[in-house]
């Protein structure tokens, strides 16, 4: 008969086979476990309070809304409305507008059960949903958001995998709708859609590719002038603290390769998947950014409250991060465009990040009517809006 002691030390040398056995299975899918920077940036904290995060002289920031758990990419609606999508909380989110424009109203949800809907896009009165594989419709969403419409597929063409499989979807100048495949990997030789920006016709239309060889891309744009796309890429993992940056590259021809798995940021050659291909056969980034930074969604700033320094030029939500002893990002980031270049990357937004600790992480930014800009935090569960008051 074992003795209670004994039993209990079994258990025990059992349970950490299990648990080493769970964190080798699961290393790829979560490489970023072991780092101390990524533990102390990942646990809950309460929300950052507004006079801790630092502006530029003349702008202010307060809660938009926050009652919109785990809120990534943000849309406009009709009337003011602002649907934003979820990650893990597999909800679909729309945000009635309140007195005065400086907060919401109530919040309603529009769908739930979904798969990592973090994607969404409205035109011509419906909201678009990319839920991994999916592409669903909400046909006349805004008519009633107390009873939302069921949901139509639009199409199911898109890979199953939950690996970068989450999107950022929005409709081109073109009236199409630009849909990027992450790869379904840290890093890894991909085929078909995987590593790809695509376009839907929603007239019934496959995927059609416009760029290769971007390794995760869940943030993009429409230059207001050129209408060229512009497109946020996240670097890949396990390769050091300080590579490869992250990206912000600019598509000048459909088609476009852009490096991914061969080459990364501006000529690193992967050291197991570049296979001897020279890096300057590859587009170069329009800008590096921050290693590990996760510079997700960006738009060009098109409204006229700010002043004309940011006006054509980009904010990126920077979500901070995963596998950095020393955490980074966690801030909305400003680059200035001339020309077609790049010519300018600085802080915006900053102070989410404390001492290693996370206390929000940007996920989107949205320009409103007036001017103001709305950025989602899918940690606080909050969306912001920042304003322009002038300098004092």
């Amino acid at each position: 008969m074992i003795s209670r002691g004994r039993a209990g030390l079994i258990a025990l040398g059992l349970a950490v086979l299990v648990i080493a056995g769970v964190l080798i299975k699961y290393r790829e899918y979560y490489p970023y476990y072991p780092y101390v920077g990524w533990v102390k940036a990942a646990f809950p904290t309460q929300a950052a309070e507004m006079n801790e995060i630092t502006l530029p002289p003349g702008f202010r920031i307060g809660v938009y809304s926050a009652e919109v758990p785990a809120a990534r990419q943000m849309a406009l609606g009709p009337n003011g409305i602002v649907f934003a999508g979820s990650m893990g909380a597999g909800k679909v989110y729309a945000l009635a507008p309140g007195d005065g424009g400086q907060r919401a109203g109530k919040a309603y949800v529009i769908a739930s059960g979904l798969t990592m809907p973090s994607g969404i896009a409205y035109r011509d009165g419906a909201l678009y949903v990319a839920a991994i594989n999916r592409i669903l419709k909400f046909p006349d969403v805004a008519r009633d958001l107390e009873h939302p419409p069921k949901p139509e597929l639009v199409t199911d063409a898109y890979p199953s995998d939950t690996y970068h499989g989450w999107k950022f979807i929005a409709f081109g100048p073109d009236g199409r709708l630009y849909v990027p495949v992450g790869a379904p990997c840290n890093v890894c030789e991909v085929s078909g859609l995987h590593g790809t920006i695509t376009r839907l016709d929603l007239g019934g239309g496959k995927p059609e590719i416009v760029a290769r060889g971007v390794r995760n891309s869940v943030g993009f744009d429409f230059h207001p002038q050129t209408r060229e796309l512009w497109f946020t890429d996240n670097g890949r993992d396990l390769w050091g603290d300080d590579r490869p940056p992250d990206e912000l590259n600019r598509l000048a021809k459909e088609g476009a390769h852009f490096g991914f798995p061969f080459c990364h940021g501006d000529g690193l050659a992967d050291d197991k998947y570049n296979a001897g291909k020279s890096c300057r056969d590859y587009t170069a980034p329009a800008r590096l950014l921050g290693p590990h930074v996760a510079a997700i969604g960006m738009r060009f700033y098109t409204g006229q409250m700010f002043p004309e320094k940011y006006r054509n030029s980009i904010f990126i939500a920077e979500h901070g991060s995963w596998n950095r002893t020393t955490p980074i990002g966690y801030r909305v980031s400003f680059v200035k465009i001339d020309n077609d270049k790049a010519t300018s990357y600085e802080p915006f937004a900053s102070g989410w990040l404390k001492g290693g600790t996370a206390s929000g992480r940007p996920a989107d930014v949205l320009v409103m009517p007036d001017g103001a800009l709305l950025v989602s935090d899918d940690k606080a569960g909050q969306i912001y809006r920042i304003s322009y008051e002038g300098a004092r």
